[in-house]
Parts: C-alpha cells; sequence; structure tokens
C-alpha cells in the first residue's frame, strides 16, 4: 500500500476538523477557535519539522546537527515543565536535568545495544517520542510533589518532629506523586495492540512495512516511553522533594497558586 496520500488527500482529512468544529458549534462548547487555531499551528509545525528534517537527511550533513536538534527539545521541554508549574521555583534546571538523565539512559540503551542505529532517522524521532511522552508526566509529578508536601503539612512536620529527616518525612508523598504521574503511562502500555493500534506502528503499517516488522519497532518504542517517563518522574519527584526542604530538615514554606 501506498503511504504517500498526497496534498489532495491532506486537505481531504480537514473534513475530520469540520466535523470537530460542527460538533463543537452544535454542542455550544465554544472550542471551534481552539480547533482551528491547533489544527493550522500542527500543519505549520509539521511542515517546518519535515523541511528541517529533509535538510539534516543530505548525506553530507553532520550528525552533529541532529544531536543540537535534540539538545533544542530538552531545553524546550524543561522551559515548559517550568511555565506549567509555576508554584514550584526554580524548576529549570531540575527539569533539564531530568530530561537529559532520561536522554542517557533510554537513547543509550537503544543505541549503545544496537537495537537503533544511530543517524539522524532514528535519533530525533526517537528523542522526540522521549520527550513528548515524558512532559505531561513531568510536569504532573512535579505539582503533585509540591500540593502533597503542602496540603499534609501536619503530616510531615509530625514525622520531623519524630526524627526522621526529610528523605523520610518525604517518601510517602513522593511515592503517591509518582503513582500518580505514571499510572496513565503503564496503563497504556497495558492497552496497546488490543485497545488501540499506537501511532508508530500505523504509521508504518500505512506506509506499507510488514505487520510483524512494525509490530518489533513500535514494541521497542513503547519501552522506549515507559522507561524514559519513569526516569523523568523520578528524578523531577526527588529533586522538587529536596528543594522543598531546608539544609536543616525544616519544610519550607508552600503558597497556593494564583487563582487556585
Amino acid at each position: 500500500m501506498d503511504g504517500d496520500i498526497g496534498w489532495g488527500g491532506l486537505a481531504a482529512s480537514l473534513v475530520l476538523v469540520a466535523v470537530a468544529v460542527t460538533l463543537s458549534l452544535w454542542r455550544r462548547l465554544g472550542l471551534e477557535g481552539s480547533m482551528v487555531w491547533a489544527s493550522a499551528r500542527a500543519l505549520v509545525q509539521l511542515l517546518l519539522v519535515g523541511a528541517a528534517l529533509k535538510l539534516l537527511l543530505e548525506p553530507d550533513v553532520p550528525l552533529a546537527w541532529s544531536w543540537l536538534w535534540v539538545v533544542a527539545m530538552l531545553l524546550f521541554a524543561a522551559e515548559t515543565v517550568r511555565r506549567r508549574a509555576r508554584e514550584v521555583r526554580g524548576l529549570f534546571p531540575l527539569a533539564l536535568a531530568a530530561f537529559g538523565v532520561a536522554a542517557v539512559v533510554s537513547l543509550g540503551v537503544l543505541f549503545g545495544l544496537g537495537v537503533f542505529e544511530v543517524d539522524t532517522r532514528t535519533l530525533i524521532p526517537l528523542a522526540g517520542m522521549m520527550v513528548g511522552n515524558s512532559l505531561s508526566a513531568t510536569v504532573l509529578v512535579a505539582r503533585r510533589v509540591h500540593d502533597e508536601l503542602r496540603d499534609q503539612r501536619d503530616e510531615v512536620e509530625a514525622r520531623l518532629a519524630l526524627g526522621q529527616p526529610s528523605v523520610e518525612a518525604a517518601r510517602p508523598y513522593v511515592r503517591r506523586a509518582l503513582r500518580t504521574a505514571l499510572v496513565p503511562q503503564i496503563e497504556t502500555t497495558k492497552a496497546v495492540g488490543l485497545v488501540f493500534l499506537p501511532g508508530a506502528m500505523t504509521g508504518l503499517i500505512l506506509a506499507g512495512v510488514e505487520p510483524l516488522d512494525a509490530v518489533r519497532v513500535q514494541a521497542a518504542v513503547m519501552y522506549l516511553v515507559l522507561g524514559s517517563a519513569a526516569t523523568t518522574t523520578t528524578v523531577m519527584a526527588l529533586g522538587v522533594s529536596r528543594r522543598l526542604f531546608t539544609r536543616d530538615h525544616r519544610l519550607v514554606r508552600l503558597e497556593r497558586p494564583a487563582g487556585a
């Protein structure tokens, strides 16, 4: 099967956006403008990425440019986490460290063990999958650790008064935040193949790749996503927890975000 749908096919698929807009109008959801803007923005961004990838895939382009792209992804992801979890101060360097550790671990395994060859065609998409699928969980765990320690302040301070160090006093709340952040990804992983076919596998099959070949690639990608999400959330949770205590094991004052 030819996976090239052409510009006409792409234009025809916009009918689905029209369906979504129509349903929003019918139910008076007020989301029509957001739907149109999101669809247009996604198309422009994808076209720009596609054009950039086409340049990077030229035989004489050094791989270093692809690694710079990965660094830009990590910086953008860290800034996104900082903006979405403003109640946690000084979050940018911690978020950057979390994504950096995940990149070293996940890409190190996939490339170091020879699962994929290191080139532009694999490096940028895999790094994008790693960052994109870890982003929401990383934001969630940062906010949950902060909120858990703030809302359970009396319990935390009671643990500290009994002589527990800050790491021990915060442990149950960090564990709860990590479970909240990771359970959705675990459930998604369990449902792959039975409930839905994920994007990478669907794209490969539509492009004409043999189904079993597509399955192997998709399985490796799912393991990448699960491992990177677990890594980023763990580094983030431990880092945020450490930041919320002073050096002499006292819980700092935690404010509710504006409008909460």
